[in-house]
């Protein structure tokens, strides 16, 4: 049996702590690059009839930059529409006018809410709704709905009668 040199404790030890260093990594990236509180932002909500995948911290953006987070999702008990409250960065202050939509990065990437500033004189002030929203595309509902039928009812009836030979029950001599 070998005995252990101080080589061999010191690359062991070198190991665990680049494997440490790699976890703690992938948890600032997992984390969307946000730990703790966040800083100075104020809480809009929205109302959208779909979410698709959008998920808590996901960022909300205005052109592509990252302006906030979103902080919480809740079922409307009446209305039965999703109300996503939205951390905006204090830095930022929306016109009142602002639409907002659900995005995704990509074809598989993650879902944002994307928001477009409109033009009124009046900002949006904090625990505001915003009025104008766009729900998330479902883009497998989508093509499922171009491949069988085209959203169209009567034009796969019209494709089946036309189609389909009369019963031998159903011809007169």
């Amino acid at each position: 049996m070998a005995i252990r040199g101080p080589r061999l404790e010191f690359a062991v030890g070198a190991f665990l702590l680049l494997a440490l260093a790699s976890l703690l990594v992938l948890a600032f990236a997992s984390t969307n690059r946000q730990f703790g509180g966040g800083g100075d932002t104020y809480p809009l909500t929205a109302r959208f009839s779909t979410l698709g995948q959008l998920r808590l911290q996901a960022p909300v953006r205005i052109g592509g930059v990252a302006v906030g987070r979103v902080a919480r999702i809740d079922l409307d008990p009446k209305r039965f529409d999703a109300v996503v409250t939205l951390d905006i960065d204090q830095r930022y202050q929306l016109p009142a006018d602002t639409s907002a939509g659900i995005f995704t990065s990509g074809l598989l990437g993650e879902s944002y809410v994307g928001l477009q500033p409109g033009g009124d004189p009046e900002n949006l002030k904090s625990g505001e709704e915003i009025a104008y929203t766009q729900p998330a595309v479902d883009l497998i509902q989508m093509v499922g709905k171009y491949m069988f039928g085209g959203g169209s009812a009567a034009a796969p009836a019209a494709a089946n009668d036309s189609a389909t030979p009369p019963s031998p029950t159903e011809t007169t001599p």
